[in-house]
This record gives structure tokens, C-alpha cells and sequence, in this order.
């Protein structure tokens, strides 16, 4: 018979797994301090959040998540759209925004619950669906727009949400939490730099009037053209996220004496790169694998400040104090080897 010759049991101590006190004497702050860095680091310096994490890493402490939702009776879930994309091109900023957020709630102990609709009244039918299934704490609703039903509907319900782009024609009150990129900032930036590289009839290539974002992002280029004192008329030409129909619209800038282009994102940038063969410069806006591939300069909208931004607003529902919204600044990534000016 096989004898198995095991070693003679001996007891040892167990280590006891740390705790938010452990972290917070290490690291010199306060229990809500430590807690702010795992669940709302935008609202701590970045100096703090450096220190703590430090220490969080070489103690091993981790958040006991399953804990914390039976003290709160709460499943820790959010729950945002995903969209099927283009059909053009993959990569888009939705795709990274959901990453990003995934990314950063998992390091809080969060969920993401994704789903899908057809048009803003389907995914108020979705969300119906879910509130009452109680499967969701918050949601984070995207794409915003003027008209847009979904934030009053879930006002209404007394839902905890926040939006990723400002409720455009809605009130600015406390009811209403929401976390926007500053693109008329963007686009004044992308159109001084090309205006500073020499250019003075500088084109924008945007979309059809009426979209909030599109109109914000409009306005920035016309400010910086008129504060440049560039020769009127403005060359201004409007495109739907269509490849073939901003390849038109490029070449009719061009036609019409455009020395460089701003488009108001970078699918458009790529259809005024193809339509003008790199003969003037060109800037996008999202600052996607698109634009570093094509090498060609665009506005980065910081989406690793958006989400830090929007899991604040969640965790300042939840504690009823605190800013509501948060306009972050994007930055001018050149790629032409000059530097924003």
C-alpha cells in the first residue's frame, strides 16, 4: 500500500488581512481620506491619492465589496448603454469611455451592468425594466442631446444618474449631475494652433446644426477665427459621420481656398485627410487609435478625468453633498512635432 508521509501539523499564526485604520495611520490621513481615494479619487490631491495607494499596495489591502453591499443594502451596480458603433470605423470614444469606466469601478468595488436600446424612448423602456427589477443602483446615460427625454424621465423617478455631456436644455439645478468635455475649449485651442502655424482661411468641418456638442465645438472655432481677425466669409461646411459625405464637404472647404481644417471629430478629420491628401493640415477632436495611426493632430477629450469625475458624482449622491457637475478641460495632442502655443 502507498504510504503518504505528511508532515506533522504545526499551528501557525494567521496574518490578520489589513483594515481602512491600518491604511490611514501608514499613510498619515483619515479614515475618509482613504475612503475618498477608493471611491471618489477626482475630489483628493494627486499627491494623496500617491501616498495612499502606495500604501494600500504594500499592506494588501483590499475592500471587502460583499461587505460593504450588505451594510448598504445596495448591489453596487451601474448600468450604461452600449452602442452597436459604426459601421466605419471601431475605436470610438463610447468604446473607450466604457472601458475606462469599467475599469476604474472595478477598483472600487463597483459593477457594470451594460444593455442596449434603439432610441432614447427604448432605453427609457430598458431602464424601466431594470428599476423595477431592482438590479440597478445608478445609471450613467451618454450621448446627450437637446430634446433628449431620458434625464427628466428619471427625475421623475427619482433614479440616481449622471450623464456623460451636459443636459443641454435643461435647467442647471442640484437635481441634475453631469460630467461634460469642454469642446468649444478644443476646438479654440486646435484653430489657434493651426492659425499660429500660418494658416489664415482655416475650415471647420462639423455636423449638422442642432446638436448641443457640435454647436459648442462650432463656436470655439468661430471665436478663435474672429479674435484672429481671419477674412470673412468663414468657410464652414457640415457633415454627418458618413466617410463619403465628409469626403464631400472636405473638398468643398477646399474648393473654396481652406488652408487647414478642424473637424469635430476625428472620423471627420480622416475624411478631410483622404480628401485633400495631406496637402494642408488637419485637426480632429476624441484623439482616438485613429488619429495616432493616421498620425495627424486631435483634441483629447481626458477620459480618464471624465470617469474619475462621474464615480464622484455617484459616491456624492449617495452622501448628499458636493459639487454636481464637472467641465474638463481637454488638451491639443500635436503630432506634426510643433507644440501648442
Amino acid at each position: 500500500m502507498l504510504s503518504l508521509n505528511y508532515p506533522p501539523h504545526r499551528k501557525t499564526a494567521m496574518r490578520k488581512p489589513p483594515t481602512i485604520n491600518d491604511v490611514a495611520v501608514a499613510a498619515g490621513v483619515s479614515r475618509q481620506t482613504v475612503s475618498n481615494v477608493i471611491n471618489s479619487p477626482g475630489i483628493v490631491r494627486p499627491a494623496t491619492i500617491t501616498r495612499v495607494q502606495a500604501v494600500i499596495a504594500d499592506l494588501g489591502y483590499r475592500p471587502h465589496a460583499s461587505a460593504r453591499r450588505l451594510r448598504t443594502r445596495r448591489a453596487s451596480t451601474i448600468a450604461v448603454r452600449i452602442d452597436r458603433g459604426s459601421e466605419w470605423l471601431s475605436g470610438t470614444l463610447l468604446d473607450r469611455f466604457l472601458y475606462e469606466l469599467t475599469y476604474r469601478a472595478d477598483k472600487q468595488g463597483l459593477r457594470v451592468m451594460l444593455y442596449t436600446a434603439d432610441d432614447p424612448d427604448d432605453e427609457v423602456r430598458v431602464i424601466s425594466d431594470l428599476l423595477d427589477g431592482s438590479d440597478v443602483d445608478a445609471f450613467v446615460l451618454t450621448s446627450t442631446f437637446r430634446g433628449d427625454p431620458r434625464p427628466a424621465w428619471l427625475i421623475d423617478q427619482g433614479a440616481s444618474f449622471v450623464t456623460f455631456g451636459r443636459p443641454w436644455d435643461m435647467p442647471a439645478d442640484n437635481s441634475l449631475m453631469w460630467v461634460d468635455v469642454d469642446g468649444r475649449r478644443g476646438t479654440q485651442a486646435a484653430t489657434k494652433y493651426l492659425l499660429a502655424s500660418g494658416a489664415r482661411r482655416v475650415g471647420f468641418l462639423g455636423w449638422p446644426a442642432g446638436s448641443g456638442t457640435g454647436d459648442d465645438r462650432r463656436d470655439g472655432w468661430r471665436q478663435a477665427m474672429l479674435a484672429g481677425g481671419a477674412p470673412e466669409p468663414l468657410l464652414d461646411v457640415a457633415s454627418t459621420e458618413d466617410l463619403r459625405e465628409g469626403h464631400q464637404a472636405a473638398r468643398a472647404l477646399l474648393g473654396r481656398g481652406a488652408e487647414a481644417i478642424v473637424a469635430t471629430s476625428d472620423t471627420l478629420a480622416l475624411a478631410a485627410m483622404m480628401a485633400t491628401d495631406g496637402r494642408i493640415p488637419v485637426v480632429g477632436f476624441d484623439n482616438g487609435p485613429m488619429a495616432a495611426s493616421m498620425k495627424f493632430s486631435s483634441v483629447d477629450q481626458c477620459l480618464d478625468l471624465v470617469t474619475d469625475h462621474v464615480l464622484s458624482l455617484l459616491d456624492r449622491d449617495a452622501a448628499g453633498d458636493g459639487p454636481t457637475n464637472y467641465i474638463v478641460e481637454p488638451q491639443l495632442v500635436i503630432r506634426d512635432g510643433r507644440s501648442e502655443p
